[in-house]
């Protein structure tokens, strides 16, 4: 009798951990989500009105508005600053962060901290 024991997938608990942060927030017109996600290679963020269901502004690592070289941090920091630019633009300040079941550490706290430093308040 072969017993295996395996660990749980690191990405399927972080779905579970979303999903019950994603019962408690959500953003509106005029307070926006500001969602992460974060691939192996690229880092995305949204800012999303779930009333209507719409993207009010988007930025990413893939950007071509995004001339980023360097770490990934380096590059996550980049992509805040650049969807702080975008959310000012169209006249939004105030957001509710949305970390998307990741850790607040590394690449989510830099694109965090870009997005305060650049007129975004959470």
């Amino acid at each position: 009798m072969n017993i295996v024991i395996s660990k749980p997938d690191k990405n399927k608990t972080r779905q579970k951990r979303h999903a019950r942060v994603r019962g408690k927030i959500s953003g509106t017109a005029e307070r926006p989500r500001l969602n992460v996600f974060r691939s192996n290679k690229n880092i995305y963020a949204q800012l999303i009105d779930d009333v209507a269901g719409v993207t009010l502004a988007s930025a990413s690592s893939i950007d071509k508005d995004l001339n980023a070289s360097g770490t990934k941090t380096e590059e996550a920091a980049e992509v805040g600053k650049l969807l702080a630019q975008r959310a000012t633009e169209k006249g939004y300040k105030d957001v509710v962060f949305d970390r998307g079941g990741y850790l607040y550490h590394g690449r989510v706290q830099a694109l965090a901290e870009a997005a305060r430093e650049n007129g975004l308040e959470f």
